[in-house]
């Protein structure tokens, strides 16, 4: 018995002295068990599809790039703020600028216009009696004329009787002079000259058919009557212009009429001739305001001997701003703005510390050289995105935050869920899907001739896909023809013209720049500029089909890039072959 004491107190003493020993250990190791735990609960994600959500490290499904580890939380964030790693603003190689004020006293304002006939130089041919074309010598519009040319012969019944007329009255002119002067004169005012006249008089033959000749020298513009017409006296034949010299018409806001005055230097340039610069100054500044467009049409006469300027090309005006009694304003580059719709937006970066982020509205003022004036929404000391824009606003997307193309927040859909979102009203409404922007209301025939503009853009990035940069310069020629055929006067919403003067001129520069080289990576450099402003194109105006928007992570060095599409396949055109299915879609547009 006293053997089994012994052995009941040696184990309790064991029990005892292992729990000293022991003990604090335990709990170290069920700390180290929650740290495990803490670790397996971790996610990974995508520095450029942050989208992606995996429990643990590998590839990303949709560019191939390593995970990273997704933070824990977003505590601090205000509802519209949204948060980027280090990693992701390093590889998008986001850059943000502090806003300061800028002195634009001498800075020069760049203004959009057209070529027109000088209508100073313009005239009408017109027949002087009446009778049918029995012969036409003008064949087409177009063709050159000079002043006493004969342009056509006309057979006129009255002026038959008015030769036969004379013929009689000749005799008499002694006898009854007043007649004989009162038949002259009739002759005289149906612009017979003196030695036609006389002619009549001396031979006694009347004349059936009599010539037109041409008043003035220049280009016929327009064909009014063609051979075998019959024609009133006083009816206008051939509209005829002088283009030695021509107009330079261009539109001028409402808050940009101060800026100008008659009589300022302007330089002007046109695509056609890109390394030329031609003088002129302000002729004329129209004296009433356009209510529908909300503008004022500025006039600049150039010489146009040489037959440089066409009716009709694009031109872009450089002049001197007039310096006003606030020589100094708030100015933003150019490549921090995103336009959509009827809103301008940048991205503000709220916190000097930390790479935190928020769309901010504004309202902008006139282009200054690359910058714009700011003039509600951002004061001095803000700090915004200026470049990897597009990529923030990707990124807030994606994180339903407040966007360019998602106005009021919320998440947006990609990929397939986005087209069936796009084809299901009930889906939107539960998945608080919204469209990238608001339509504005066009006319039919304006959507028909912005599609063949949007068809010639698709041929290009089609010839992108296969590097073929010749039919790339090709479709972009084509592109920039149709573009100009584009009727702007179709557009009296004061909205929509405003729009599309921005627009137009970018897309028409970015075409330009892919038409005049054949290097396929500068080509795919300006599709990339040449994309983003058709995409707003076709989002604010629409072309009458489905249009796939669709982005790459990986181009432009990591910054990202944006394309359209007819077809859901995504098909890089920023890398071809390399990485032919790299990219997804972003968003369907109806």
């Amino acid at each position: 018995m006293k053997k089994y004491i012994i052995y009941f107190g040696i184990l309790v003493v064991g029990l005892l002295l292992g729990w000293l020993l022991f003990g604090g250990s335990s709990n170290e190791k069920t700390d180290h068990n929650h740290d495990e735990l803490a670790e397996t609960n971790q996610m990974w994600t995508c520095s450029m599809h942050p989208q992606i959500m995996q429990p643990e490290p590998g590839d990303c499904p949709i560019c191939g790039m390593d995970l990273i580890p997704a933070e824990s939380g977003s505590d601090g964030l205000l509802a519209d703020q949204f948060k980027l790693t280090e990693n992701a603003m390093a590889l998008a190689n986001i850059q943000t600028t502090v806003v300061g004020k800028g002195n634009v006293d001498g800075n020069t304002l760049k203004l959009s216009g057209k070529i027109a006939e000088n209508e100073e130089a313009n005239a009408v041919q017109v027949s002087y009696f009446s009778g049918r074309i029995e012969r036409l010598n003008v064949s087409f519009t177009g063709e050159e004329v000079r002043k006493g040319q004969l342009l056509a012969t006309i057979y006129s019944p009255e002026l038959y009787a008015a030769q036969q007329e004379l013929i009689t009255t000749a005799s008499l002119k002694e006898s009854q002079p007043e007649l004989y002067k009162a038949v002259r004169n009739k002759l005289k005012l149906w612009k017979l000259s003196e030695n036609q006249i006389n002619q009549i008089e001396e031979t006694q033959k009347v004349k059936e058919n009599f010539p037109v000749y041409a008043t003035v020298s220049g280009t016929v513009t327009e064909k009014l009557v063609e051979q075998g017409d019959y024609i009133k006296q006083g009816q206008p034949l051939l509209k005829i212009a002088n283009l030695n010299t021509v107009w330079a018409n261009f539109d001028v806001y409402e808050n940009q009429i101060d800026l100008f005055k008659k009589g300022q230097e302007v330089l002007v340039t046109t695509n056609a001739y890109t390394n030329k610069e031609f003088k002129g100054k302000v002729d004329f500044i129209e004296p009433i305001l356009n209510t529908k467009t909300r503008t004022v049409t500025l006039r600049v006469v150039l010489n146009n001997k040489n037959d440089v300027f066409k009716p009709g090309m694009f031109v872009t005006a450089n002049i001197e701003r007039v310096a006003s009694s606030n020589d100094t304003v708030l100015t933003i580059p150019a490549s921090a703005v995103l336009w959509t719709g009827e809103r301008s937006v940048v991205y503000l970066k709220t916190s000097p510390d930390q790479t935190i982020f928020e769309m901010r509205e504004v309202v902008l003022g006139n282009q200054i050289g690359n910058e714009y004036e700011v003039l509600e929404g951002l004061f001095i000391g803000n700090e915004i995105v200026t470049n990897g824009t597009f990529t923030v606003d990707a990124a807030a997307q994606l994180q339903g935050k407040k966007s360019m193309m998602n106005k009021d927040g919320g998440k947006v859909m990609t990929g397939h869920e986005g087209h069936l979102g796009m084809d299901n009203n009930a889906s939107k409404k539960e998945s608080g899907h919204t469209n990238m922007n608001e339509r504005l209301t066009v006319s039919k025939k304006f959507q028909e001739q912005l599609k063949v503009v949007y068809n010639d853009y698709i041929n290009l990035k089609d010839a992108l896909v296969k590097e073929d940069s010749k039919n790339t310069s090709v479709n972009a020629t084509s592109l920039l023809n149709n573009l100009s055929k584009v009727d702007m006067k179709l557009l009296s919403d004061n909205n929509a013209h405003t729009h599309w003067m921005s627009l137009v001129k970018e897309i028409q520069s970015s075409a330009t720049s892919i038409s005049k080289t054949s290097d396929i990576k500068e080509q795919r450099d300006h599709f990339k500029h040449l994309s983003s402003h058709l995409i707003n194109a076709v989002q604010l105006f629409g072309v009458k089909e489905k249009v796939y928007v669709e982005f790459c992570p990986m181009a432009d060095n990591n910054n990202g890039a944006y394309w359209l599409s007819k077809e859901e396949k995504v098909i890089n055109p920023y890398f071809g072959e390399a990485m032919l299915t790299c990219g997804e879609v972003k968003q369907v547009i109806e």
